[in-house]
């Protein structure tokens, strides 16, 4: 038969939940823990309740040093930098400085300095992986609308080795093709025609246009700005360049269109904007979509081939990834 508390033991127990349900200053008794209470729902609702009283001694503390600060004026000390993993970052060697002329001639003599220089216009083919899904199509007819002459074609079976020589015959200098799983984007190959690098990237966070909210009407024709940023190592330098090669290096001002590659710690987030200047020092920003994250799984020389190919560089999860604050872009 199962023990009945005596009555000592039931005053105990019901004053232990009289002190954790009662709100005073102090959320719960020193020797109390809320991973002791059994049930789901009162253990969540304690839970909430410690964070909002901590967010509360968190917001007096923050009222209090501003006013410390305006009654102090000049005499003020500096405000304290956050700490993140960003500003932490651990020093990596192959830090490209803009101004070194060894850089300067690289990026005069490598594989994307025609765009640049304004010699070649980039023409790109966008393809998917075989029977693609509707969420994919999707995603690449409107990766076409926002790429300056770029033009969809599906797959058909053909393997890539076959489809390269194809394009290279055709004046195309970029070859994009979307993979997907479980009906969804998760890979993108970028080959650059005709010799190459090849960059296999990782996709995620896949946003279409109807998707947004407070989305903008589609872009229109006009060749978009481009905006690359913290790609600072000599491998973020070179991923740079081949994003930044997919469009004309003469934007059209007239469609106040920019297209953006964010990086950072190893993601590239991709954003597509229209802007519209409301006076001289305001400017208003409209998604126009689609929008996506990318992660360099591999950097290939050369064009596409997975058996004898060789590669620059190539993500190790577990050796690169040991450390948070140090990146490899």
């Amino acid at each position: 038969t199962k023990k009945q508390p005596s009555p000592e033991e039931a005053t105990d127990i019901r004053w232990i939940l009289q002190r954790s349900l009662c709100q005073t200053a102090v959320a719960f008794p020193p020797t109390f823990s809320v991973s002791e209470i059994k049930n789901k729902q009162r253990r969540h609702l304690m839970f909430m309740k410690l964070k909002q009283e901590k967010r509360k001694q968190k917001m007096q503390l923050k009222k209090k040093k501003k006013k410390e600060r305006e009654a102090l004026g000049d005499k003020a000390p500096p405000k304290e930098v956050p700490k993140t993993i960003e500003n932490q970052r651990v020093y990596d060697e192959t830090t490209v400085d803009p101004e070194d002329e060894e850089v300067a001639f690289d990026e005069g003599t490598d594989e994307f300095s025609a765009y640049f220089n304004g010699l070649t216009n980039p023409k790109v083919l966008i393809t998917t992986s075989d029977r693609p899904r509707g969420r994919t199509v999707r995603f690449c007819e409107q990766l076409a609308t926002v790429i300056p002459n770029a033009h969809v074609y599906y797959r058909r079976g053909l393997a890539l080795k076959r489809i390269i020589p194809q394009c290279i015959a055709r004046n195309f200098t970029y070859l994009m093709v979307i993979n997907e799983d479980r009906k969804m984007p998760n890979g993108m190959v970028l080959c650059h025609l005709p010799d190459g690098p090849t960059a296999h990237f990782k996709v995620s966070s896949v946003r279409l246009r109807k998707e947004i909210k407070r989305r903008g009407k589609d872009p229109t024709e006009h060749s978009p700005e481009v905006i690359l940023n913290n790609f600072t190592t000599r491998l973020g330098h070179s991923i740079g360049r081949l994003l930044a090669a997919l469009f004309p290096q003469d934007p059209q001002f007239v469609g106040r269109q920019v297209a953006t590659f964010h990086n950072q710690r190893d993601f590239i987030f991709f954003r597509f904007h229209r802007y519209i200047f409301k006076n001289e020092k305001k400017v208003g920003l409209q998604e126009l979509g689609p929008r996506f994250t990318l992660k360099l799984r591999s950097l290939q020389k050369g064009t596409f081939d997975s058996k004898f190919g060789e590669y620059e560089w190539v993500l190790k999860r577990h050796e690169m990834d040991a450390c948070r604050r140090k990146f490899q872009l």
